[in-house]
């Protein structure tokens, strides 16, 4: 058997367990990276592309936002589609200049793949048969698989940033994890093409036949999405019955301007809200997907992770360095509070942007009292706005 020593395993090789790993490396703190898929398999997962102005400052101070000042798409405000009548919010006015980047979080993986294997410490991937033991002590352990070889990894601590379906949480007795959860009864139909964007800022539109959204990776690579039942059938959906019907929901003026090409990938996404409590149990941490999962219509979820991890890797520079537990003691309530909003504003903009139940319901009509209302208060208006470029990230500085 294969035995290391590090002071924090890290146990998933996507944008939150490598941005974690980068900040300790850059405090002198040892870690290794455990993930079960190979890096082409990871960084070709297509996820989400709105990062916050916190996430975006985060990046930056771990060293890694050269390509995403280069490439990324800065965005002072959105539009939402209401009724035929497009309304836009202006983030920068309405938070004192705070605005969004548009950065494809595949392209973050590989920035933070790429720095680590720089720096001479890649994550192990094709890691598996994962498990952690001994967590809720003094001397955890984390046991895998690589190449026909076990291997066991001692530390210090444990983070699982290894998403809903990882081995983090599943870790946890159920009797120390309290869950909370809402399944909502509709998916996303997503279509990627290298086309060019039909708007340059996103378009969330609310339509009789169902919500869509107009969103981008770059300037020649276009994200559209449209609500489908949550057993849809991919064969149901041809690239031209895609695109006719983006453009009815989408309204007139962003059909016009609508590049129609190949899809490079299709895919329906569930929706869900899901939180765990606490986030940490003995000597293991959860970040990420591992412990909360939102729906996409508020662009929240690789940004949570982001503070979760601001806060995890804090945490252990002041215990490592000072021999502060502090940090560590209060990570969960401090992330939780923080989560617990992005979960509320996720749920409200699901709420109000699609479609519940068929004909003039009851949602229809509050719907379109709340939008009006919207498109008519500044006050309303600022509140979406201060919520989708980002509550502060908790924590000291």
């Amino acid at each position: 058997m294969i035995r290391e020593r590090t002071q924090i395993a890290i146990i998933g090789a996507g944008p939150a367990g490598l941005l974690l790993a980068q900040l300790l490396r850059i405090a002198g703190i040892e870690t290794i990276v455990l993930e079960r898929q190979s890096r082409g398999y990871v960084e070709a997962r297509i996820r989400a592309g709105v990062l916050e102005q916190g996430t975006v400052e985060l990046i930056d101070e771990a060293g890694v936002g050269a390509r995403m000042g280069r490439e990324g798409l800065p965005h002072d405000g959105f539009d939402l589609a209401y009724d035929g009548v497009r309304h836009r919010i202006d983030l920068a006015h309405l938070t004192g200049g705070k605005r969004v980047m548009v950065y494809g979080q595949t392209e973050l993986t590989k920035d933070l793949g790429d720095a680590a294997a720089e720096a001479g410490a890649p994550a192990i991937y094709d890691a598996a048969d994962v498990s952690i033991h001994d967590a809720d002590g003094d001397a955890p352990v984390v046991r895998y698989r690589r190449k026909d070889e076990d291997a066991e990894i001692s530390c210090d601590f444990i983070a699982a940033c290894d998403g809903f379906h990882g081995i983090g949480r599943r870790s946890i007795p159920e009797s120390a994890l309290k869950t909370f959860e809402r399944i909502y009864p509709f998916g996303w139909l997503g279509i990627l093409a290298d086309v060019p964007p039909c708007s340059h800022e996103l378009i969330y539109a609310r339509h009789e036949r169902g919500f869509a959204l107009a969103s981008m990776r770059s300037l020649t690579r276009s994200r559209y999405y449209l609500q489908c039942p949550i057993d849809e059938r991919l064969e149901n959906w041809p690239d031209a019955r895609i695109w006719e019907e983006l453009k009815v929901r989408l309204g007139p003026e962003a059909a016009s301007a609508m590049t129609i090409g190949p899809a490079i990938e299709k895919s329906v996404a569930p929706l869900r809200s899901f939180v765990a409590e606490p986030m940490r149990w003995g000597r293991l941490f959860l970040a990420g997907d591992a412990a909360h999962i939102v729906p996409p219509t508020g662009a929240k979820g690789l940004n949570l992770a982001a503070s979760d991890v601001r806060a995890l890797s804090r945490a252990f520079i002041a215990f490592y360095k000072s021999g502060q537990s502090a940090l560590i003691d209060n990570y969960s309530q401090t992330c939780l509070a923080r989560v617990w909003k992005a979960v509320r504003f996720s749920w409200w903009m699901t709420q109000l942007m699609h479609k519940f139940g068929e004909g003039e319901t009851f949602d229809a009509r509050v719907q379109g009292a709340e939008l009006s209302y919207l498109f008519g208060s500044r006050a309303a208006s600022q509140a979406l706005a201060e919520n989708y470029v980002g509550l502060p990230f908790d924590g000291p500085t």
